[in-house]
């Protein structure tokens, strides 16, 4: 194995940032999809609006883990270049390769939490879908 230098770990600071930017936005629309759904939910109460307000406290949860664990392979990204800078070449290895596992179960946290929000989003399809049909019947 090639031995670590302060630039590897540096290199992963633009891409995780710019994960947990994404993260961050998706986080703020959520924020906000759940004051609307909340709104409309007390005002015309239904088990469609309950059901959706399920669904984002489900993703909500996925992108606070996501973030977790990309803000934690960051801070050990930070913590291995720390190690490298005082010598301890091995232990900033496992350091590193534990940041980089952290950072793809975040990758893996998004991916399900993507799915999850395309299965939302595919139900609002089908119940704009079904009154066409309804009306193109008639």
């Amino acid at each position: 194995m090639e031995e670590l230098s302060l630039t590897t770990p540096a290199l992963l600071f633009s891409a995780v940032s710019l994960i947990l930017l994404a993260y961050t936005n998706r986080f703020l629309s959520y924020a906000q999809l759940v004051r609307t759904l909340k709104e409309q939910h007390l005002q015309h109460p239904s088990k469609e609006t309950r059901a959706q307000i399920d669904n984002l406290r489900r993703r909500l949860h996925l992108t606070r883990t996501m973030q977790l664990l990309g803000v934690t392979s960051l801070f050990l990204c930070v913590v291995t270049m720390f190690l490298i800078y005082v010598g301890l070449m091995l232990l900033s290895a496992y350091v590193f390769g534990a940041a980089l596992l952290l950072l793809v179960g975040s990758l893996g946290v998004s991916i399900w939490e993507i799915q999850i929000s395309v299965r939302a989003l595919e139900i609002h399809l089908k119940d704009m879908e079904n009154p066409l049909d309804k009306r193109d019947s008639e």
